[in-house]
Formats: C-alpha cells, structure tokens, sequence
C-alpha cells in the first residue's frame, strides 16, 4: 500500500534513496521492486525493521538483488549518520505529525539530499484527522498513546515549513480514500480497537481490497481520495542555494 508515487521523484539506475521513518517497509519493498537503486530504510524502532527486512526477504529474486541494494538500519530523524548531499531523494511518509521538532528533521533532509534532490513528505489529511481526534479525545485516545500524533497540518503550513528550508513545491495529490472509515471507526470504538465487528469488517474489506485490486473499489478510492484521503502527499525539489 504505498501512498508515495515513485514517477514524482525521477529516479535512474543507480540513485540513492532514503525512506526516513520507513516503519515495517513498504515504499522500501516499492523501490526494490523498480531495480536499480540504492536504499536506506531508517527508522527508531528496531522491531519495525525487522518485519521490514522479513517481509523483503518474501520478495527478493537474484535478478533484482544484483541490481538494487537495501540497508535497513536504526536512526533518528533529526541527526542523520549520512553525509551531506548523499540522496537522490527521500521519502518521509506519516512522519512528520510524531517529531516533537519537525523542522530539525526538514533541516536534516536538506542536509543529507542533493542540492536539487527531490522530497516526499506525507502526513494525515487534516479534516478526516480532525474527526479522529474528535473521536476518540485525550486523554487516552488516538493522538495521544505512546508515539501517537501530536499534530495536525494544514497544506499551507507544511507548505511553508518545508519551502522555509531550501524546498519548492512541485505536484501534490491525497491517498488512501477509503481507508479513512477503517479509522473512524477505530476511533469511534477506541476502547475495543480492533476488537470491534465492524472494525473488524472494515479491515477485512480493506485486506481484501489491497491483495485483489477488484475494478470497483479502485475506483471508488480514486474518486473520493482527492476529497477525503487519509494521506496528504506533497513533492518538493530542492532549491540551490545562491
């Protein structure tokens, strides 16, 4: 289920790639499968590599893997081990509403990208995030479990933040249209989660959904991600410092 659209970010054969905060590694499995790329999957939590690197192993063939490189490794956002302008590009995808000081972690993108990389931030769509919120209040609920979201952006407020720090804006869309009752409805039965029937109907629906690709639902989620996508995703160049 990937929520970057990897043609936004122009890579070749050979470019290196950082997907910061991959958690159990989806947009890194995306990327192994195009070939020909060197990427870092990064995040804080150890156990989230782990699947990341068990779930690679499913897919890896000698074909790609003579061409594609994965490093799977712990770090944190704001204090990179890479050295400056090592990425072609970097995705961050459902990062940013967690980082207590998100701008550091802009700051060290820009370091370790290239002068005219290319950056893919996601994070919640904020009025289907607001409901959320709404659903399931403190001081036990959605936003505020261990490691949950501490924020809501705005378009324009990511917008800013991110152009502030050397960025231009160059395409945006929203994701994951009807993914946004799966969590309404966890919120709405916070207490039971995924215990819940009709929780657990959606998921259902939802695994469904991701592993056969029927027409209908395809399309439907087209339809209704530009109005209610869970994720908002922005695409940034890097801007040459003059």
């Amino acid at each position: 289920m990937l929520t970057a659209r990897f043609k936004h970010l122009g890579l070749s054969a050979g470019n290196r790639v950082l997907d910061l905060g991959c958690g159990e590694g989806r947009h890194v499995h995306g990327l192994y499968l195009l070939g020909g790329l060197e990427i870092y999957g990064v995040d804080l939590n150890q156990a989230s590599l782990d699947k990341a690197a068990e779930g690679l192993a499913t897919l890896a063939t000698p074909q790609l893997d003579e061409t594609s490189q994965v490093t799977f490794e712990t770090g944190d956002a704001t204090a990179l081990r890479f050295e400056d302008g090592y990425f072609d590009a970097v995705i961050c995808s459902e990062v940013m509403e967690h980082l207590p000081d998100y701008h550091a972690a802009i700051k060290e993108i820009r370091r370790v990208l290239k002068p005219t990389g290319k950056l893919c931030i996601s994070v919640p769509h904020a009025w289907p995030e607001r409901i959320c919120w709404q659903l399931a209040p403190p001081p036990n609920g959605y936003a505020f479990e261990p490691g949950g979201h501490i924020r809501i952006f705005d378009e324009v407020d990511l917008k800013v933040s991110v152009e502030s720090h050397g960025f231009k804006l160059f395409n945006r869309h929203h994701a994951h249209g009807i993914h946004v009752p799966y969590w309404w409805l966890k919120c709405a039965f916070w207490d039971r989660e995924d215990d819940h029937p009709m929780v657990k109907a959606y998921h259902n629906f939802l695994v469904w959904d991701l592993m056969k690709k029927p027409f209908l639902s395809r399309a439907l989620d087209t339809v209704v991600s530009p109005v209610m996508g869970k994720s908002m995703v922005l695409y940034f160049n890097g801007v040459e410092a003059h």
